[in-house]
């Protein structure tokens, strides 16, 4: 069972696919949820799901942008791929037919 945190970096993880990096992740998180997220939470949570083998991590190649430092690029391996599937089919099974009862005031 993945915590919500971390069910958040594993869509971001899959959403940005080989452009996922710390700040992308934070960003992405921020910008589909509204919600602030310290860029050291992304880290340690991108560190446990490695640990979990759920993400693998490489660096990438050295870029002006960063004055020639690299990033360290995040992806999720099968196991990472298998929870986000498991955890967006139990959030749709688990919100199919609450449409009405939700848009109420």
């Amino acid at each position: 069972m993945l915590g919500d945190f971390e069910q958040l970096v594993l869509f971001a993880v899959l959403r940005l696919d080989e452009e996922g990096y710390g700040a992308s992740i934070q960003r992405e998180i921020e910008a589909r949820t509204g919600r602030s997220v310290s860029i050291n939470a992304v880290y340690t949570t991108l560190d446990r799901l490695e640990g979990k083998r759920l993400v693998r991590s490489w660096t990438g190649e050295p870029t002006a942008q960063r004055g020639g430092r690299r990033r360290k690029h995040y992806a999720l391996e099968p196991r990472g791929l298998a929870a986000v599937r498991l955890a967006y089919e139990t959030f749709r099974l688990m919100t199919a037919g609450l449409e009405r009862r939700l848009q109420r005031s």
